[in-house]
């Protein structure tokens, strides 16, 4: 008997994974090409892979599965049970990672990882849909998978299913967005790809089918988690709708947990297999009672952002850090995040505390019903509390509610969250790409992708030492640099870009990378800036204090700029370090004559500018800029400059003129090529040792 909360009476059955089975191969799917159906001329047909439903009217399969044909659109075909008989619908793939470039087609199984495609139908059916799990496949509860997808055999496309072993896992060590499980144990023949990977013990769908290994046993699938790097809205989404990854997995877990509470037949429910599977043994909250709280979090709006949901993570007492990749971005990802907290009264309060963390969040949008969800998550967590928990901890959760019931206004609630703090203006995290040439490879480098946090901690994201060309790098990065921007971003403010390189390649443009084949140049979706990672002589006492002085009066006051190394349309040397000391403190320095790849005078010149203590300054590169005439670049660079205000408004005033280049306004072209060195002595470089102390 289940009770209104999903409480189960438990016990299982020795049918538990032949009901579980049944729950998969009931929502596995067969994919086929725009014209497909059932075709039994053997490979010569329509019939392109496997995929399975992941939500009411959204199916999850391979890239390489559903765009092996020609355009996005697909004929999705499956059957509701036994001799039920086929149905076919059509669909079309409306997200993919990656998305192939254009005239490309990288079919096969050589699409780069992860290989995943959600496609959605284009008109309403009644189908099953399997249980996805909620945490990184990284936590298989046991080594073994059950596997379920479709073949040819003998002319004839047959379903299968079978169990395969967990073996390891290819790549994710120094490059985790291209991480797959390794499989063995059992064959995989052509067409299971985009098949559905569930883990055993806990009866959970972790991962995708992607490969076969050739002419041997097994394979390898790609974790469930992935699909977290589907593209985020570039704007604060207005509806649930508006993001893909919301909308799937919210539509997922209302799914559940409506079956959980209608019963509407006698049949099994994946919470009654794992219930049977004693999955929830470890955890806080039985399969029944996380189907349901599952069901209520996806009530509510979404968190506003990645970085917002880890901000929440971290103030819950006892968290400190959550580095799991990709980052968590629904409600549904936070809960998983927390299961590395076992069970037990504190394992529960902690997920109750985070309820209480959802209900208090800052909302992207409000909706007629999101009082009223509101409301749904505090009756179940008053429930659980008043059950099992201290009456210390159920006084300190209706205080939050009292307090948190009553506010409406977004800024309130931005302001007031349930545990800690809000970091504070100008205490954002921005992405840190470390660029180190090869110094035994031409135009090679080696390289770290992290995220800068305000304390100067840099939590690291991905890394390669084995060496990428510089023409490859964009590429290269793509899914490193999307991934840390994504727990950087907030909507419509996206996160700092610093670029440290050694001084002779600070003429590298990384603000002109695109990063998917149909985004315009990196430098004018966020600021980018550069730094320099040559290890400069420590300073003296003395001149750190006159180091920390130029920075706080720059930061706080409005600054001015200084041409220094150009007089009357002629180059002259920078001034020596003294002479630059000169200068106010609100003085940044201007170097019109830096080019592309700076000769001996220019570079010694910039280092004169940094021992002098200066840690912003623009930087005029591009080729042919010693015959340029520069009276136009010094009056637009000094009024920019002073329109600026504080120095930290230079990296958003640079993007925006960027921007400005990008659609072709003549009143930016000046600033073309304009690079501005950004040093901030509080945020050193990995390895400096340069902290300066903040003021």
């Amino acid at each position: 008997m289940i009770d209104g909360l999903g409480r189960i009476a438990q016990g299982g059955t020795e049918d538990t994974r032949g009901a579980l089975r049944d729950l998969v191969m009931a929502a596995t799917v067969r994919i086929h090409g725009p014209d497909g159906g059932y075709v039994p001329d053997g490979p010569g047909g329509s019939f392109l892979g496997s995929g399975f439903f992941i939500a009411p009217s959204w199916v999850l399969t391979c890239a390489h599965v559903a765009l092996q044909g020609e355009g996005r659109d697909v004929t999705v075909v499956f059957e509701t049970g036994p001799r039920s008989g086929e149905t076919s619908v059509p669909g079309t793939v409306v997200s993919a990672l990656p998305e192939p470039a254009p005239g490309t087609s990288p079919g096969g199984g050589g699409w780069p990882a992860p290989d995943l495609a959600l496609v959605r139908l284009l008109r309403p059916v009644e189908h099953a849909c399997v249980y996805v799990t909620e945490r990184p496949a990284a936590f298989l509860g046991g080594g073994s998978v059950l596997y379920s997808g479709w073949t040819e055999v003998g002319g004839r496309i047959k379903r299968l299913s079978g169990q395969l072993s967990v073996q390891g896992t290819v790549g994710g060590w120094s490059e985790p967005e291209d991480e797959q499980v390794r499989l063995g144990g059992d064959v995989l023949p052509p067409g299971v790809s985009g098949g559905p990977a569930v883990d055993l013990a806990r009866g959970e769908v972790v991962g995708v089918l992607k490969s076969q290994l050739v002419g041997g046993m097994g394979g390898t699938s790609i974790g469930i988690e992935r699909l977290r790097s589907l593209p985020v809205p570039a704007a604060m989404a207005g509806a649930e709708a508006d993001d893909d990854y919301q909308a799937v997995f919210h539509a997922h877990d209302r799914y559940h947990a409506d079956r959980q509470l209608a019963r509407v037949d006698t049949g099994w429910t994946w919470a009654d297999v794992q219930t049977s599977l004693d999955a929830g043994a470890d955890r806080a909250l039985s399969p029944q009672q996380r189907i349901l709280l599952l069901g209520r979090l996806a009530e509510l709006p979404p968190p506003v952002s990645t970085h917002s949901l880890l901000d929440l993570l971290v103030r819950l007492p006892g968290v400190h850090r959550v580095e799991r990749y990709p980052a968590p971005r629904s409600w549904r990802d936070g809960l998983g995040a927390l299961y590395e907290t076992r069970g037990g009264g504190a394992a529960l309060e902690l997920v109750l505390r985070y309820c209480m963390s959802a209900i208090a969040a800052e909302r992207p949008y409000v909706t007629a019903a999101t009082v009223a969800a509101e409301e749904a998550l505090w009756d179940w967590v008053k429930f659980v509390a008043d059950d099992r928990l201290s009456r210390d901890f159920r006084n300190e959760i209706a205080l939050l509610w009292s307090a948190t019931r009553h506010r409406t206004d977004r800024a309130q609630r931005r302001a007031a969250p349930a545990y800690g703090e809000r970091p504070r203006a100008g205490e954002r995290p921005f992405v840190l790409l470390e660029l180190e040439p090869r110094g035994w490879e031409r135009d090679s480098y080696d390289w770290r992708v992290g995220v800068a946090r305000h304390s100067g901690e840099v939590l690291p994201v991905a890394e390669d030492s084995k060496g990428t060309p510089g023409s490859a790098l964009h590429t290269r990065l793509t899914g490193s640099l999307a991934e840390a921007f994504r727990r950087c971003d907030e909507p419509d403010s996206p996160a700092v870009l610093q670029v440290a390189v050694v001084q002779q390649q600070l003429g590298l443009e990384v603000e002109g990378w695109r990063l998917a084949p149909d985004e315009p140049p990196l430098g004018t979706l966020r600021p980018v800036v550069v730094r320099c990672s040559d290890r400069e002589p420590p300073l003296s006492e003395e001149e750190a204090r006159e180091h920390r002085t130029r920075w706080t009066r720059a930061a706080e006051t409005a600054v001015r700029a200084e041409i220094v190394d150009c007089e009357d349309g002629l180059r002259v040397p920078v001034p020596e370090e003294e002479l630059l000391r000169s200068l106010a403190y609100e003085a940044v320095p201007v170097l019109c004559r830096y080019a592309a790849r700076p000769d001996g005078e220019t570079a010694a010149g910039l280092g004169r500018v940094v021992r002098g203590g200066f840690h912003v300054a623009l930087l005029r590169r591009g080729e042919n800029r010693a015959e340029a005439v520069c009276a136009e670049f010094h009056r637009r660079a000094v009024r920019t400059v002073a329109e600026a205000g504080g120095a930290e408004q230079l990296p958003r005033l640079l993007m925006e003129l960027r921007q400005g280049v990008h659609a072709g306004r003549a009143e930016t072209f000046w600033s073309d090529g304009v690079a501005l060195f950004y040093d901030d002595p509080h945020h050193p470089l990995p390895g400096s040792g340069l902290l300066l102390e903040a003021p």
